[in-house]
């Protein structure tokens, strides 16, 4: 029997991830409360396991009494002639343990005995899968789609089912049961039926810790990604900033032909991936975070955290981007309120002087007008904030 348990315990703690001396104290735990089902009390009644052997021995620690006639409990109380057979320098009033013959133990004891073992299994298989996404709270795992609940989605992670709730799917995205995604998980919390595991496929991080996945240069801390902006399904700004002066940071995360960011572009199902230069200089940062709209002047006002930029007039609608969407991840990457003009509508605005906003170097050609695809809007002079966002994302 010690051989066949030793062997169960490998197995329970190589595929459950429970620990030996967890099962060994669920172990004796079920034997007094197999020892309390039999004799109705178990106050004075203990366990020893043989962590090598598997050996169990249950003992009754009693009293020891002079004469047979003065044990009032015989749980409790032994006599002295009956204890010097245990120990033979017993004396009256010592405590001396009396072994128990567990096989004594009835049926029902021993069906509640093996009910707390699998209790007590049941529990620590839960804090270890627990213990384990825990770890992996605020990181991405690759999971499968298993089944939709209602609107929501239950994601296989392996050990553990995870929840991929309506509002932290992406719109464009369309999930088959036994495709294979990558998630980021939110939260980990324990509950009574084992750990509930929040994911999400929208969360700006799942790009930033696909990035560190696939760039060497950021898991060495070479390259360090300063801000990130996201409109989940459509388009991500990065913001990337290089501890090494020999090393582009944005040619590191594009990689050899585009091979490091189609990779994270093919997960995303397309999404588009802007990446940018980090500047120190807010005026720097957020001409950059514009790209690809070529900039006139940029007046950044740090107190305010508000920056009035001006761009050549047919260079507004891309710099507004389709809807307004370059225009407002930027603001989201630099932390900025972007007022973006046009030169014509900059000169007619009351004491305007462009020299005010620009160096002597600064200089632009029409012929380096970029164009984008579906980026055509219509000119405006609205200033985009991320509470714009906030509202355009409700409201769609």
């Amino acid at each position: 029997m010690s051989k066949e348990l030793m062997d169960a315990l490998d197995v329970l703690e190589k595929e459950k991830n429970i620990s030996r001396d967890s099962l060994f104290d669920a172990i004796e735990n079920s034997l007094v409360t197999a020892c309390k089902n039999n004799f109705g009390r178990a106050e004075n009644i203990r366990v020893e396991v043989d962590r090598n052997t598997c050996d169990f021995k249950c003992f009754a620690d009693k009293e020891v009494v002079e004469l047979e006639d003065d044990v009032m409990d015989p749980l409790l109380e032994i006599c002295l002639d009956d204890a010097r057979k245990i120990d033979k320098k017993a004396q009256i009033g010592d405590i001396v343990p009396v072994a128990l013959n567990s096989k004594e133990f009835g049926r029902i004891a021993t069906q509640n005995a093996k009910n707390v073992i699998l209790q007590k299994i049941r529990e620590e298989e839960r804090g270890a899968i627990y213990n384990e996404y825990y770890e992996h709270e605020h990181d991405i795992v690759t999971g499968v789609v298993q089944r939709f609940i209602g609107k929501n989605i239950s994601i296989n992670l392996g050990k553990a089912d995870a929840m991929l709730n309506e509002n932290e799917q992406v719109k464009t995205e369309h999930y088959r049961p036994t495709e294979r995604i990558k998630v980021y998980i939110l939260e980990v919390r324990n509950g009574s039926k084992g750990p509930r595991i929040l994911v999400s496929r929208t969360h700006p991080d799942l790009v930033k810790r696909l990035f560190e996945q696939e760039v060497a240069e950021i898991q060495d801390g070479t390259v360090e990604i300063k801000s990130i902006a996201r409109e989940p399904g459509s388009r991500t700004k990065i913001a990337v900033y290089s501890n090494n002066p020999n090393v582009d940071a944005v040619g590191a995360c594009v990689g050899v032909n585009g091979a490091r960011v189609n990779l994270i572009v093919d997960e995303l199902n397309g999404e588009k991936i802007d990446i940018v230069n980090w500047d120190e200089n807010p005026g720097n940062l957020i001409q950059n975070a514009l790209s690809p709209a070529k900039i006139v002047a940029v007046f950044a006002d740090p107190d305010e955290k508000s920056a009035k930029v001006v761009v050549p007039d047919y260079q507004l609608s891309l710099a507004i981007g389709k809807e307004g969407q370059n225009a407002r991840l930027a603001a989201r990457l630099t932390g900025y309120k972007i007022d973006i003009k046009s030169e014509t509508q900059a000169k007619d605005a009351p004491g305007f002087r462009i020299e005010d906003y620009m160096d002597d170097e600064d200089e632009y050609e029409e012929d380096e007008y970029i164009e984008e695809d579906d980026d055509e809007t219509e000119v405006s002079d609205e200033v985009y904030t991320d509470e714009d966002v906030a509202g355009e994302d409700t409201e769609e």
